[in-house]
């Protein structure tokens, strides 16, 4: 649905993105993760024809996005960063003057402007002016007007931004709900989200590609060493110096106290190495408490982190 071939964006000297090549599967939530500043909004913003690539080229739903760029402008619903919305119109005028812009029959206007005001939950403000809603509801807006038109692919920069918790469920679950239905490339800075809404993950840093893979095979080959999550209660430094001395173990970290000297630990062990049998046995040695003791993978936070730095220390 989404191929994109060598594709770069300079700005004189500086180079906002370079030689980037992915393709995205009809269907398919593709998380976009990134520092600020490392190129995730300039690739959005040439895949919408917002702007041209200096080098490259890219096609969605098999249409060029030089040579038929109306064509892909039809086939995708954009919500940038920051949403330009029109504060002196009310919600549902806004979304009428959008489904005029789109080419929408009346009839199918106003049938698809009710449906996104209800998959988007702003229904209730529909008559409130854009400018007095809360930055919440204002991002909601901007969904529903990425929406209409019933687009075959959906690009998001940052859609939660703004948005409380429970919004913030709302609209991953909304999200979710479309794959299959609907190509989407997701930006967040949320890293939890990206696990729980995409299917792949791709990261970029300083415009470069740094890793294309599912969020679960990017843990996996960048998981060294066993790990193991511990609750003990026991006085915090013996803990973390006696687990550290059991055979097999290679590294301690501490990773919080609770109440009553409750201290939680993350043991990583050598490879292919099982010392949970070896440390219950030396947690009852020393009358501690075993509260908890189970196996837990490298978060996608720590994938991120590592892969940049590694690849910054690579460029330096």
């Amino acid at each position: 649905m989404i191929e994109v071939e060598q594709l770069s964006k300079s700005y004189g000297p500086i180079k906002a993105i370079e030689d980037i090549s992915f393709v995205v599967e009809k269907g398919e939530i593709l998380g976009f993760l990134g520092p600020n500043g490392a190129g995730k909004s300039t690739t959005m913003r040439i895949l919408t024809c917002f702007m041209p690539p200096t080098r490259g080229t890219a096609r969605i739903a098999g249409y060029d996005i030089f040579k038929d760029s109306l064509q892909v402008r039809r086939r995708i619903g954009y919500v940038p960063e920051n949403a330009p919305l029109y504060a002196d119109m009310p919600v549902v005028t806004f979304l009428k003057f959008v489904g005029d812009i789109k080419g929408l029959s009346r009839r199918d206007r106003l049938r698809q402007i009710a449906q996104v005001m209800d998959n988007c939950g702003i229904s209730d403000v529909q008559s409130r002016y854009i400018g007095k809603l809360s930055k919440g509801y204002r991002q909601r807006v901007a969904l529903a007007q990425a929406l209409l038109g019933n687009p075959e692919v959906l690009i998001l920069d940052e859609p939660t931004l703004g948005l409380d918790p429970r919004q913030i469920i709302d609209i991953r679950q909304l999200i979710k709900g479309l794959a299959g239905q609907k190509t989407i490339i997701l930006s967040t800075h949320i890293l939890p989200e990206v696990s729980m809404t995409c299917q792949r993950v791709i990261i970029i840093n300083r415009g470069r590609l740094v890793a294309v893979d599912t969020p679960e095979n990017l843990t996996t080959k960048l998981q060294k060493a066993p790990r193991l999550l511990i609750r003990v209660e026991g006085p915090a430094a013996d803990v973390v110096r006696v687990l550290g001395a059991v055979p097999g173990v290679q590294t301690v970290k501490q990773d919080g106290t609770g109440p009553k000297n409750v201290v939680t630990c993350v043991v990583e062990s050598a490879k292919d190495r099982d010392v949970r049998k070896e440390i219950a046995a030396t947690v009852v040695r020393q009358n501690w408490g075993l509260l908890e003791l189970r196996p837990v993978d490298i978060t996608l936070e720590e994938v991120f982190v590592r892969l940049v730095t590694e690849e910054k220390e690579s460029a330096a």
